[in-house]
Order: C-alpha cells, then structure tokens, then sequence
C-alpha cells in the first residue's frame, strides 16, 4: 500500500510528553478529517502506547520514544511507537487485560486491551533488553479524500 503522507516524531520519556505525542498524532491525522470518535480513539491508543514505553519499557530512566506516523491511500492510518527501553520478555502475557509489571498497584494493566478495543490491528514486537515497537492500525471513515 503506498503511502500518501507521513510524519516522524522523537521526545524524551517523560510523563508530561505523553500529552505532547498524543495531541501530535491528532493534529498529523485531522487532515483526514476524521470524525470525533476516531480522533478520541486515535488519541487514547497513542497515549497508552506512549505510557507504556515511559512506565515500563523506561521504568525510572529516561530514553528516547519514537513515533512514525503514516495515512496510506486507502484511508488506513498506521502509527508506530517504539522505545529502546528493557523489552518484553512474553509479549502474549504482557497483553493479558490485567497483567502489569508494575510493583506499585498503580497501573491497572489494561493499556495493550485498550489500544486494541480502538484500534482494527495491534501487533507488539519486543526484544528483552533492546526495546518495544506498537504498531497500531485504523481504516478512517470514507467521507473525504485526504486534504493534502
């Protein structure tokens, strides 16, 4: 599939930049000029992927976060997230609704099940020690040629 337009997009893992990516991704996307719900649901699968790599794949480090965003020509957006944090040792766990590695009771371990009720495909690759990639994918609505 060919791609018509594409943005890429690195910051430090720090909590306040999760707010910073999603806002970015929106505003890369609005030319599609999607509707409220599939903005909403691009913004949430790209906030839980951007604080998985600063909460678990950075911990209490600070690394680099790396987005590429892509619109195909079929309306399909494609958005990948990747980190060089400590990896996930058993993906298939890791996105079991529940499942978190953090100690503290803080994180309710839902963000792999949200990113994949809002998004068509999630598919996660990982190696331990050497970082995450979360590359999610949406077909947009079909109200309007992309205004490029």
């Amino acid at each position: 599939m060919n791609t018509i337009n594409e943005m890429k997009l690195s910051f430090l893992s720090r909590s306040n930049n999760e707010s910073f990516a999603r806002v970015a991704v929106a505003a890369f996307f609005a030319q599609l000029d999607p509707t409220v719900d599939e903005m909403a649901d691009i913004k949430t699968a790209v906030s839980e992927a951007v604080t998985n790599s600063i909460v678990h794949g950075y911990r209490e480090k600070i690394g680099v976060i790396y987005i590429h965003a892509k619109i195909l020509e079929d309306r399909t957006i494609s958005i990948k997230i990747r980190d060089n944090g400590c990896g996930i040792a058993d993906i298939k766990q890791a996105m079991e609704p529940m499942f978190t590695t953090c100690q503290t009771g803080e994180r309710a371990g839902l963000g792999f099940a949200v990113m994949q009720s809002f998004m068509d495909r999630v598919r996660v690759y990982s190696k331990p020690g050497k970082g995450t990639t979360v590359v999610l994918k949406k077909a947009m609505n079909a109200r309007m040629e992309p205004t490029l």
